[in-house]
């Protein structure tokens, strides 16, 4: 296992083809240091988290949740993720492949829901400069990502909003992406085959020792 644990993320719009990139990544991980890293998702990670997920995914049409207490779950849910599982992991040499981070708020709640400014301040309050080493955001016509998602069944609540509210997110994705390195844009409308290869091509460009 390496001496120094690593933080990757798969960020994406909904059809953008997350789980088979964290499979891949997955097996990157494991073959270059012999663990397995530690996976989480957010929201939720842990049994706490999981109960603040379900708050935000599930419509309850008798009180519907507000924007900005979406967004108050949401970082509930990493502060307990990142003090519980992620910072201690990596504490220990582990290397963590999260299933979306913060960058999602600042797509979904910043560029989505139209609340940047609220973000900014809670992700200033509650992760300071703790960031992923790397990020991987899979970039996708919200258009098309929906009718992928459509064909997987039911859609919770965050994917019935409006293709709108997708297109905000995703220029969200895209404005921070062209100002962090620590951030690559993979074009996920590509063939799979691609895709994959984009990616591995990308963790190996990295250098990790």
């Amino acid at each position: 296992m390496s001496q120094q644990g690593k933080f990757i993320v798969i960020e994406g719009l909904e059809g953008a083809g997350k789980s088979s990139a964290i499979s891949l990544v997955r097996d990157f991980i494991h073959a270059k240091t012999g663990a397995e890293p530690v996976c989480t998702r957010e929201p939720g990670g842990t049994p706490l988290a999981e109960k603040m997920r379900d708050l935000v995914k599930i419509a309850d049409n008798t009180d519907p949740l507000c924007d900005k207490s979406e967004c108050l779950l949401i970082y509930a849910a990493r502060a307990q993720l990142v003090a519980n599982v992620i910072q201690p992991a990596l504490a220990q040499g582990h290397w963590v492949l999260g299933d979306r981070h913060n960058l999602s708020s600042i797509a979904y709640q910043g560029g989505g829901r139209g609340l940047m400014p609220l973000v900014q301040s809670i992700s200033d309050v509650i992760l300071g400069d703790f960031k992923p080493d790397l990020t991987v955001y899979l970039d996708i016509n919200p258009k098309v990502g929906l009718e992928r998602a459509a064909l997987r069944g039911e859609l919770d609540r965050i994917e019935q909003q409006k293709l709108s509210f997708f297109e905000r997110a995703r220029t969200a994705y895209l404005d921070v992406a062209a100002k962090d390195d620590s951030i690559i844009v993979i074009d996920a409308e590509q063939p799979i085959e691609q895709v994959h290869k984009d990616i591995l091509t990308s963790l190996a460009a990295q250098g990790w020792a």
